[in-house]
């Protein structure tokens, strides 16, 4: 779980630099209007809805743009479907991706594609079923924050887990404790920079570092791809990689 967080860590601190804005808006206005599509317009009575549009802040979306795709959504001008696919990288390293697209063969063929040029294969869905867990995350800004405090109310509300990753706190709880854990917050006063459902892995793979990268690689060209909202992998976040990721 931990080296799941680190990856997570190392790709926020990358991504202030380099990751391209209109692709994360992109992913996020999905995810909106699908909420806003399937629960209706008001976050209030919907709890994707005010996730998404929670999350949308986090990454600093302008309120227009949420409004939008709010407004797009709950008119039905979208037919975004959900797909999940499940595979392998080189070296059996388990890969779940999830997506959200309005052309399912597109998709299908892109990340078959992927896999293929890659060196990984696509497998069937739930070939990966013990290998990853669901799990609620909440990345929290640290700010005044009194971390006893925080740690005592929080595992109350059901966190299994609460990181430390110098800037943020990063809680982790059961899938069904959701729900509790964000409450919570709500209770408190606190607004997480990002709350979501996670896929982590069970068991991680360790491999040489140039191995590593490669599968790394890999991950990056599935997120590079529109339809692809979440990639998940149980790679192990070495030390000695992680060093490579932040001198590369």
């Amino acid at each position: 779980m931990s080296g799941h967080n680190k990856w997570s860590t190392i790709k926020r601190k990358k991504g202030a630099q380099d990751a391209k804005r209109s692709k994360i808006f992109s992913k996020l206005v999905k995810e909106i209007q699908i909420a806003a599509r399937e629960g209706g317009p008001d976050p209030s009575m919907n709890p994707r809805l005010r996730l998404a549009i929670q999350n949308a802040k986090g990454a600093n979306m302008p309120k227009d743009n949420i409004e939008r795709a709010i407004s797009k959504g709950s008119s039905d001008e979208t037919n975004y479907q959900e797909m999940t696919f499940e595979g392998y990288a080189p070296h059996g390293v388990g890969i779940f991706i999830e997506c959200l697209t309005d052309n399912k063969n597109r998709t299908v063929s892109s990340i078959r594609s992927i896999f293929t040029k890659k060196g990984g294969s696509l497998g069937t869905n739930g070939s990966l079923k013990f290998v990853f867990d669901r799990k609620g995350v909440f990345t929290i800004p640290k700010g005044e924050i009194d971390p006893e405090e925080f740690e005592l109310e929080l595992i109350d509300a059901g966190a299994e887990d609460i990181e430390d990753t110098g800037d943020s706190l990063v809680v982790t709880c059961a899938m069904e404790d959701f729900g509790n854990v964000q409450k919570k917050l709500d209770e408190m006063g606190i607004e997480p920079e990002n709350a979501e459902l996670q896929r982590i892995p069970v068991t991680t793979k360790e491999l040489p570092v140039e191995d590593a990268l490669k599968v790394l690689r890999l991950v990056e060209d599935f997120e590079e791809d529109d339809d692809v909202q979440h990639v998940y992998h149980n790679l192990e976040m070495t030390d000695e990689l992680m060093k490579a990721l932040q001198e590369a």
